[in-house]
């Protein structure tokens, strides 16, 4: 491994981390923060975007002596159809997720699902009358079935304007129309963000742009809002459930198996197989204590929300994990898991293994997940890294004892029923308490974690900080497990950190004030709770006047790009930690960070420091509420008996 100048202590913040970077260097273990170093100068015109590669007349790089590609595209263009396409992989990430709990939908909708079920009936009712599907007096298999194909219009719609973007605020809609923005079925987008970005078609940056910003908006609105409500109707929704987060959950005498990816399906049957007695029984039988499940990146935020399955981790500790030496077997399906893995593994006796048919991996062994026969599945997988254990070395085996507890699990439901109870369960006390000034504002931090960036320090500084000036804070993906380790996802820490409004109305009524929604996909979410707001009043008629800003301080993935648009096409300011691949651009740079507040009320800003950054969202949140008049204070007035009775209350 090449030696780095920076020491463990400089690239991540917590001792876990810490402790296995230190035995990564020891055992010769090359992880994403060395590699990082080897990389040495990264390429500046891909940094820039102005590389272009989309036509074999090419590879052209734009340069003051050389203002145009060979076809005459210049920087604008090329910025733009980069960053287009940028984000048409990040949607396609988050929509073909969607798709996928779709026709799981309707297999168990026709009696073909195997061992799934629709848990959540209630949920499934509530959804299917968001979509018009007449639910009254029909059971729960025929309501699923007509949910099902409607959802999957969705996908394949021509012309028509995307169904789910109906769960948007009317004037949020009305901007999108007028801005030429509102999406059609979420396949065309795609298809047609690749058509439009191939040679020789749109060369007009703003025509590209304002289709990325369409496409974004077929995701939050359609792929990930779909997602989201698809995996409460499967698995039953989210709510407040304690357990752990850091490596210090792996168990030294118990078979560790760690899932990580982002598809919910074989980790719901994995959470019930573990615990079967059967399961437990064959792993005392090898000399273990029993079986340890734990979650990495943003499959452990979906087990860790209905199961309480504890986290060992956020995406930069995925081969950390590994170098522990303790883990038997890591189960790896799609988005975010590193080729780097079976590399790592082979050191130890760790065996990765790839569940799905669309995402191999040199080095790992591949076993397809079969939903007709999902539980039995799960099992021959667990009982596969049973028959590990007796493989491993104790003498490569050091698992780091940092963990901390937390609470996670916050739909919209469970926050609108901790807010006004079962009978009352609304946004109202949350919608009084930012008119009052007891709470600021709302911040959603969001994204993954990027080795160029210390591990969750930009992160957690923010969060302290924002809470500490009386802002409501809800997170998902690594951003939230982030907090987790820091041990701020308790309510009795997170409120030590808070304001005194924001402390006396999370006392008040029950909740912490930051809140775990979820995984990445789940930051449709924060839309919903952002429209929940708006529909209650008294804070704008669309989700750009409300108090609100979004936070991607240490991301990575072209999904977060298209998560940063579909935030702004909301209306929602969103900050960035560190810039997009733009900066060859000025008008592709000036047209996300400014003119996009013109069209729909939110833009990107870039603050690199965490304290930076919380400047610029309270600067965003008091402009706000200044455009709403409830900063101005309520002149106090002792009253009479006649003033009472003209109250008429």
């Amino acid at each position: 491994m090449t030696n780095s100048a920076k020491r463990p202590e400089d690239r991540v913040t917590d001792s876990a981390s810490i402790e296995v970077l230190q035995k990564a260097g020891r055992d010769g273990i090359s992880t994403s923060f060395s590699r990082l170093d080897e990389q040495g100068i990264q390429c500046q015109f891909g940094k820039s975007g102005v590389c272009c590669r989309i036509c074999h007349m090419g590879p052209c790089r734009i340069t003051k002596k050389a203002p145009r590609g060979v076809c005459g595209a210049d920087a604008d263009t090329i910025v733009a159809r980069n960053f287009l396409r940028e984000l048409v992989g990040g949607a396609a990430a988050h929509s073909d997720h969607a798709r996928h709990l779709v026709l799981l939908l309707r297999k168990v909708a026709a009696g073909e699902g195997g061992d799934y079920r629709l848990r959540d009936e209630r949920a499934l009712r509530s959804t299917a009358r968001l979509y018009g599907v007449d639910e009254a007096g029909r059971g729960p298999e025929e309501i699923a079935r007509e949910l099902a194909g409607v959802l999957l219009e969705e996908f394949t719609k021509q012309e028509d304007e995307l169904a789910t973007v109906g769960l948007a605020p009317e004037n949020q809609r009305a901007i999108w129309r007028a801005n030429e923005v509102a999406p059609a079925g979420i396949d065309r987008m795609v298809v047609e963000s690749m058509h439009r970005t191939h040679m020789g078609v749109d060369h007009d940056y703003r025509s590209v742009l304002r289709q990325a910003f369409r496409t974004s908006v077929a995701d939050g609105w359609g792929g990930s809002r779909i997602a989201s409500m698809v995996s409460d109707i499967l698995f039953g929704s989210p709510s407040p459930v304690r357990s752990t987060a850091n490596l210090g959950v792996l168990g030294m005498n118990t078979v560790n198996i760690i899932v990580h990816g982002h598809e919910p399906e074989l980790s719901e049957m994995l959470a019930v197989a573990s615990r079967d007695p059967e399961i437990v029984e064959h792993a005392r039988d090898v000399g273990a204590e029993g079986v340890t499940l734990a979650g990495i990146c943003c499959t452990a935020n979906e087990i860790l929300m209905r199961h309480g399955i504890p986290v060992a981790g956020n995406f930069l500790q995925q081969e950390l994990a590994l170098v522990t030496g303790a883990v038997e077997m890591m189960l790896i399906d799609v988005q975010c898991c590193m080729p780097s893995l079976p590399e790592v593994a082979a050191a130890y006796h760790t065996e990765i293994v790839s569940t799905s048919a669309i995402a191999r991996t040199r080095g790992a062994s591949h076993a397809p997940f079969d939903e007709r026969d999902a539980l039995a599945s799960a099992k021959k997988l667990i009982t596969r890294a049973i028959a590990n254990y007796p493989r491993r070395d104790s003498g490569k085996v050091a698992i780091p004892s940092a963990q901390k507890p937390l609470v996670a699990g916050f739909s919209v439901d469970a926050i609108k029923y901790m807010l006004g109870g079962s009978f009352r369960a609304s946004f109202r006390p949350l919608n009084d308490a930012i008119m009052q000034n007891r709470i600021v504002g709302i911040a959603g931090i969001v994204g993954c974690n990027n080795p160029k960036t210390k591990l969750d320090s930009y992160i957690n500084t923010l969060t302290r900080e924002l809470v500490k000036r009386n802002v409501l804070v809800l997170k998902t993906g690594c951003a939230a497990i982030a907090s987790a380790k820091e041990g701020l996802l308790t309510p009795e820490a997170a409120l030590a950190h808070a304001g005194d409004g924001l402390r006396e109305v999370c006392e008040t009524v029950g909740m912490p004030p930051i809140l775990h929604l979820g995984s990445c996909v789940d930051n449709s979410r924060i839309l919903e709770a952002a429209t929940e707001v708006v529909r209650e009043g008294g804070l704008g008629d669309d989700i750009s006047q409300v108090p609100a800003v979004g936070v991607a301080p240490e991301w990575m993935s072209e999904k977060a790009v298209a998560i940063g648009c579909y935030f702004v096409a909301s209306g929602i300011d969103v900050i960035l930690g560190h810039p997009f691949h733009v900066s060859g651009s000025d008008n592709v740079t000036s047209f996300l960070n400014e003119e996009a507040r013109d069209l729909f009320g939110g833009s990107f800003h870039v603050a690199r420091e965490p304290l930076e950054a919380a400047e610029k969202i309270m600067a965003l949140l008091m402009e706000a509420r200044e455009r709403l008049g409830i900063n101005a204070k309520a002149e106090r007035k002792l009253y009479d008996m006649k003033d009472r009775r003209e109250l008429r209350v």
